[in-house]
């Protein structure tokens, strides 16, 4: 479980441009949740999970991870417990190696580096295995660059390598917003069956409002560093897309845009 407590923090404070992302801020995300998270730009959705993964240091509060504080761990140590996917493509990926090192990379992370290989060939035929999974012919292409795939086969490979290693929650930050509607699709299916399959509680910000009703057992609703929307099981599944757009037009009128 995941524990957010009495979060605060503030962007240049002091100054005339200090702004509160968060005040008081609590969130508890039990084991084995899907969570889609929604909200206008700068509602602290991606703050959210720059404070998990310790990109962004709060100010004070506790997050507390199976009942241990992390609040004072750097962000490379939650790293080994944390499988994170971007928006952008390249950034889950080396581009200037080969599908077969970047599996290996991913394979060995949070393991001790020495000067031994970096690719163990006993584990070729167990990769290409396990790529034909992902039905887009990545195994025929092992020791192509990363650089030349296509945005789609370089996201689904960035996925897949995010959860090669046990990992304790799954961070998806709009990992789908750079691809066309198809590949998109594409790459949130992959993504609810890795889910399903690994049975990794999950926190996926989109503002894609279709994916966030579709997948996933709860929903939260950001909006100036506050949840104003959280339902899950039933009452997350009666959501429709008109409901969350009119919740959105609702704040857009008070906040006057």
């Amino acid at each position: 479980m995941i524990e957010l407590k009495n979060i605060h923090k503030y962007y240049n404070p002091g100054s005339v441009n200090e702004l509160c992302l968060f005040q008081n801020f609590s969130l508890e995300i039990p084991d084995g949740d899907f969570v889609a998270v929604v909200g206008s730009n700068g509602s602290g959705k991606t703050s959210l999970l720059n404070i998990i993964c310790g990109t962004i240091p709060i100010d004070s509060g506790d997050i507390v991870v199976n009942g241990t504080s992390i609040v004072e761990k750097k962000d490379f140590l939650r790293h080994r417990s944390i499988g994170r996917v971007y928006q952008d493509p390249s950034k889950g990926t080396c581009p200037s190696m080969t599908i077969l090192e970047n599996l290996s990379l991913a394979d060995n992370k949070g393991k001790p580096y020495n000067l031994g290989k970096g690719i163990n060939k006993a584990k070729i035929e167990q990769y290409k295995e396990l790529l034909k999974k992902l039905n887009l012919g990545l195994e025929d292409k092992l020791y192509t660059q990363v650089g030349s795939l296509s945005g789609g086969q370089r996201q689904a490979l960035a996925l897949f390598m995010s959860t090669m290693t046990p990992i304790e929650f799954l961070i998806l930050d709009e990992h789908t917003a750079a691809l066309d509607p198809k590949t998109a699709d594409l790459i949130m299916e992959l993504t609810d069956q890795i889910v399903k399959e690994k049975k990794v509680t999950t926190i996926m910000v989109t503002h894609n409002l279709r994916y966030a009703v579709e997948y996933g057992n709860r929903l939260i609703m950001m909006h100036q560093g506050e949840a104003i929307i959280d339902k899950s099981g039933e009452d997350k599944k009666a959501l429709s897309t008109e409901d969350i757009m009119s919740t959105f037009n609702r704040i857009s009128v008070e906040c006057g845009n």
